[in-house]
């Protein structure tokens, strides 16, 4: 069974995170909501503060199949400034494991250079950070091991797409039926 990792810092945007935990689960993917700081308490963008299942201290990194970095400026700014957690996105880069970011988060990505020769997409007053990539106005890219997605508005596409790498295109259309989600 697969597993991935859902990172929550202060500021995150609630939809984009919470969908793609939500749709995950509901695709039987063992899904961890970790939070980067040393209490499970975080406070998203628009006051909705969230339970986390674990904080970075408890993550094992060597259970999960895929990290997922969810946007909103500020979680954004904190995800990136968690040292930790940028290693881990390198090493799981590096070796060929996932990695997802939607709406600002591409941007981590792009500062990193993961997305030098890949299809890429982001909240669109982000698209200058997404060096060296083909930006599209697409909901999803996958390329390669990368996965980005532009918003809010988007986040269902970035679940469902997350649950078709990770459990199949078979099982992320039923998920996407069951739902009464129209693509």
């Amino acid at each position: 069974m697969s597993r991935l990792a859902v990172f929550f810092a202060e500021g995150f945007e609630e939809i984009e995170a919470l969908a793609v935990v939500d749709i995950c689960r509901r695709c039987g993917i063992e899904t961890d909501m970790v939070s980067v700081y040393g209490q499970k308490a975080v406070k998203g963008s628009h006051g909705i503060t969230v339970e986390m299942d674990k904080t970075f201290a408890q993550a094992d990194f060597q259970e999960y199949d895929m990290l997922v970095l969810p946007g909103g400026g500020l979680g954004t700014k904190n995800l990136e400034a968690h040292p930790g957690l940028m290693d881990q996105i390198d090493r799981f880069y590096r070796d060929g494991k996932y990695i997802a970011a939607i709406c600002a988060a591409p941007s981590i990505f792009g500062h990193k250079g993961i997305l030098k020769g890949r299809r890429a997409c982001s909240y669109p007053s982000f698209e200058s950070h997404l060096e060296g990539a083909e930006v599209t106005k697409g909901p999803v890219e996958i390329s390669g091991h990368v996965i980005t997605s532009r918003g809010m508005g988007t986040a269902v596409d970035f679940g469902l797409a997350i649950a078709g790498v990770l459990c199949g295109e078979e099982k992320a259309r039923e998920m996407a039926q069951t739902i009464v989600y129209r693509s």
